[in-house]
C-alpha cells in the first residue's frame, strides 16, 4: 500500500511544517460524512502512533492510520490553487465519484468490499491467552 505526492504537495507540507515549528509530517485521514459518504481529514502529524504507516515522498511525510490507509491506497496528493482556494488534492483511485461541493466521495464497490475486510481485521480483538 502506498500513497505519492507531487512536489507541489511536498513543498506545501514542508512550508506548513516550518511555520507551525515542529512535526513530522502531514496527517490524513477519512471520515464518514456528507452527502456523499466520506471525507479526507488533514491534521498535523507529530508522532508515528501504533498502527499507522509513514510514506515519505520528495523529502516530505505523510502519516496515515491503518483504517483510513484501504481508502487511499494508491493516490497520490497534490497541492493545487484555484482561484482564491488553495487545498490539497487526491488523485485516489478508489473514489467512483465525489459530491458537487467536492467535501465528500464516493468509494468504488470493490474498494468498499476491500475496505470492509481490512476494517474487519484491523478492528478485531486478539485472541484470548488464557
Amino acid at each position: 500500500m502506498a500513497i505519492a505526492l507531487t512536489e507541489r504537495a511536498a513543498k506545501q507540507i514542508q512550508t506548513q511544517l516550518a511555520k507551525h515549528g515542529k512535526g513530522l509530517g502531514l496527517r490524513v485521514g477519512v471520515k464518514k460524512v456528507g452527502c456523499n459518504g466520506f471525507a479526507y481529514t488533514f491534521d498535523y502529524a507529530d508522532e508515528v502512533r501504533a498502527g499507522d504507516q509513514l510514506f515519505e515522498s520528495h523529502n516530505a511525510n505523510v502519516v496515515v492510520d491503518a483504517e483510513s490507509l484501504p481508502f487511499l491506497d494508491g493516490s497520490r496528493v497534490d497541492f493545487v490553487k484555484e482561484g482564491f482556494k488553495e487545498t490539497f488534492k487526491f488523485d485516489n483511485p478508489n473514489v467512483e465519484s465525489e459530491c458537487g461541493c467536492g467535501e465528500s466521495f464516493n468509494l468504488k464497490a470493490e474498494a468498499e468490499k476491500t475496505i470492509v475486510k481490512v476494517s474487519k481485521s484491523v478492528t478485531a480483538e486478539p485472541p484470548s491467552t488464557s
